[in-house]
């Protein structure tokens, strides 16, 4: 592979025997992701729950780790091991879901020092448009070898979150602006902050767009890669998108993980609205 942190479903078409496939299904608010992989999959592919095993459990309310917390070193690192991730083996994530999913796979990867991990750009529809092979039932690979520690890559505290010179908000522009808000209790964002829907990275077919635009997109907003930047969205999900996009262009930037679902948890910190 290369170094992006992209395949395309051609080249994992011609590499797939090499490598371990994870399938990551997952919509805000969408039908469950275990019945669609059942139905269909790239072969070999393990499913890995984003509720269970890339999040830990909630607390209700909600409290500042947000709606999706980041999982626990050992949550995550017992599902990769799960899933058949070893710790020198290729891995691709994909879901269906533009890569919106597939990012907090290979954010969470990364952070605990794979180096070899990519997401499949366009997902199951880029597979399928590509006539890759379709597999249906259920995997249980060889559980994997891998083990790791996060801190590979950067996060940033909500204590800091306000000092951080770009702060780029991955959320639709109509919930950036306060104009609704369908999942929080309160509207609204983190002062400061600026706005890329994760639906800007993407081309009219779903596929990512190359890093030149992508830089052009985020240095506009002030995002270049002499600048301490940070991402959040409402629950630390496609946040990673945004990142993902973000290392396609050449900028590295930090999860704010509990994003503003953990934001507003406290009611004393600011919210900007407008």
């Amino acid at each position: 592979m290369t170094d992006t942190p992209l395949i395309s479903a051609d080249d994992l078409r011609e590499g797939l025997a090499g490598v371990t496939v994870l399938d990551v299904r997952y919509r805000l608010l969408g039908p469950p992701g275990a019945p669609e992989h059942a139905a269909g999959h790239v072969p070999g592919a393990a499913y890995v729950d984003m509720d269970t095993e890339l999040s830990d459990p909630p607390s209700d309310p909600v409290d500042d780790r947000g709606r999706h917390p980041l999982p626990s070193s050992e949550r995550f690192i017992a599902a990769m091991q799960r899933a058949g991730v070893g710790l020198e083996a290729s891995v691709v994530v994909y879901d269906d879901w533009q890569g919106r999913a597939a990012a907090r796979a290979w954010w969470l990867l990364r952070h605990h020092g794979h180096r070899d991990v990519r997401v499949l750009d366009g997902g199951w529809a880029a597979w399928v448009a590509a006539g890759g092979e379709v597999e249906t039932g259920r995997v249980e690979p060889a559980p994997g070898d891998f083990h790791g520690s996060p801190g590979s890559m950067p996060v940033v505290a909500a204590e800091r979150l306000l000092e951080v010179p770009v702060v780029v908000d991955a959320r639709a522009p109509e919930r950036f602006r306060g104009e609704t808000e369908p999942v929080d209790p309160v509207a609204g964002r983190v002062p400061g902050a600026v706005n890329v829907d994760t639906g800007r990275n993407l081309d009219n077919h779903g596929h990512f767009r190359d890093a030149a635009e992508l830089r052009a997109l985020y240095a506009a907003v002030g995002a270049t890669p002499d600048v301490e930047v940070a991402a959040y969205c409402g629950s630390g999900v496609t946040a990673t998108h945004d990142i993902l996009a973000m290392e396609v262009a050449g900028v590295r930037a930090a999860l704010y993980g509990p994003s503003w679902s953990g934001w507003v948890a406290d009611p004393e910190r600011p919210v900007e609205r407008g």
